[in-house]
């Protein structure tokens, strides 16, 4: 069945929107109810990096279910871009996915600050230490750390999703399609996610990014170029490298 831009734009936007909400409210739900008096706001304690990842791998499961039939699921520009680039999705499909996933995020984001606020003026009255409930910062200084490490994390995220959809025939109409584009999320985050805060996904960390420059978030990583550039491009080349490589390998073997 072929859908319009109109509704291939709702479902990504629905999709990244579920996605962004259910993935920054478990990091939230971490931050936010620590455990214990002597907890400093901000310090992640109740639940910890597990409940964060799986939080993750589950709004993409999610988010994939309510998007994958109408426009493929992207929830995120590299991923669509990236197609666009090896020729499996219309270049003229770019402006209104990206847009799409862009809207979703910053809604996304924008829920979970209005659904938390009240505890969130509470545990961090300044809104100067809980930036990272929304955004990805670097746990080191430099670029290139960061780089690399969404180069890296976005190329395995693209090429699993290829090999994935490709194991699969009709693979968006497949039951347990979307839990495993999750889990191949949960895997990046459990063994990657902590160099530059695990994002693999323009807009899973522009949109945020976004709501906490509207909000007043003391660090919105906005005046440091590469707090702010790596998540856009990094993920971006490492989805493109992921996508030309496995066309280049499953195209030599289909011809093999």
């Amino acid at each position: 069945m072929k859908y319009s831009k109109v509704q291939e734009f709702f479902a990504e936007f629905v999709g990244t929107f579920i996605l962004i909400a259910l993935g920054c409210g478990s990091v939230a739900m971490v931050t936010l109810f620590p455990a214990g008096s002597s907890a400093l706001p901000g310090e992640v304690i109740k639940g910890g990096y597990t409940n964060i990842v799986i939080g993750w791998g589950l709004g993409v499961a999610f988010g994939v279910i309510v998007s994958a039939r109408v426009s493929g699921a992207h929830l995120n520009p590299a991923i669509s871009i990236a197609l666009a680039l090896t020729g499996e999705m219309p270049s003229n499909k770019l402006f209104h996915y990206i847009l799409a996933q862009m809207f979703g995020a910053v809604l996304g984001a924008l829920a979970v600050v209005i659904v938390f606020y009240y505890k969130w003026i509470q545990i961090d009255p300044n809104l100067a230490n809980t930036q990272g409930v929304l955004s990805t910062f670097p746990a080191v200084s430099g670029y290139w750390p960061g780089f690399i490490d969404q180069v890296f994390g976005t190329f395995l995220l693209m090429f699993l999703v290829l090999a994935v959809g490709a194991y699969f025939k009709d693979a968006e109409n497949h039951a347990g399609f979307p839990f495993i584009i999750g889990a191949i999320v949960l895997a990046i985050g459990i063994s990657f996610g902590g160099m530059n805060g695990y994002a693999i996904n323009p807009a899973r960390d522009l949109g945020p990014r976004i709501i906490l420059w509207i909000v007043g978030f003391k660090n919105n990583g906005f005046n440091e170029f590469r707090v702010w550039s790596v998540p856009i491009f990094g993920p971006i080349v490492g989805a493109s490298l992921g996508a030309i490589l496995y066309k280049y390998l499953y195209s030599k073997v289909s011809k093999n």
